[in-house]
């Protein structure tokens, strides 16, 4: 029989395997790190947006961040919880949801300071190797959204 034929379905042979495995390596070098800020990676990345721009509807939020409305919701709750953001609906359109980061949710941008120079400790890639890597998994999330 001819494996040469099945050669694409080898696990050593799809780009997508190492991305996922990275991604997945990476964020569990994290979860040490966050758990001092009582974070999941998730709610840290939803942060990290709201830093550069404290008032956002959940729709800009999932757009910045590759997720649906599902998966934000549950995150966005714990996170007002937390005292982190406030929830509100949208005057302008009331099936919208308002997300404002709160009084404590900016302080913790200070704690959440040392993060990335922690991680950045992790992944053994040059300054040049780093920028390369980004800008090719930007180009890909690029594609990938216009379908």
């Amino acid at each position: 029989m001819d494996n040469v034929k099945y050669d694409c379905l080898k696990l050593e042979n799809q780009l997508c395997f190492p991305l996922y495995a990275c991604a997945k390596e990476v964020v569990r070098k994290y979860k040490p790190i966050l758990d001092k800020l009582d974070l999941t990676y998730t709610q840290y990345i939803t942060m990290m947006v709201l830093w550069d721009k404290p008032d956002m509807n959940v729709k800009e939020i999932g757009d910045a961040l590759y997720l649906d409305s599902g998966t934000l919701t549950p995150l966005l709750k714990k996170l007002e919880q937390k005292g982190y953001i406030k929830r509100t609906r949208s005057k302008a359109d009331e099936r919208s949801i308002d997300v404002t980061l709160t009084k404590k949710g900016e302080a913790l941008k200070e704690k959440a300071i040392a993060v990335p120079g922690k991680i950045g400790k992790c992944v053994p890639l040059s300054e040049d190797e780093a920028k390369t890597l980004y800008q090719l998994l930007y180009k890909i999330l690029r594609n990938s959204t216009e379908e």
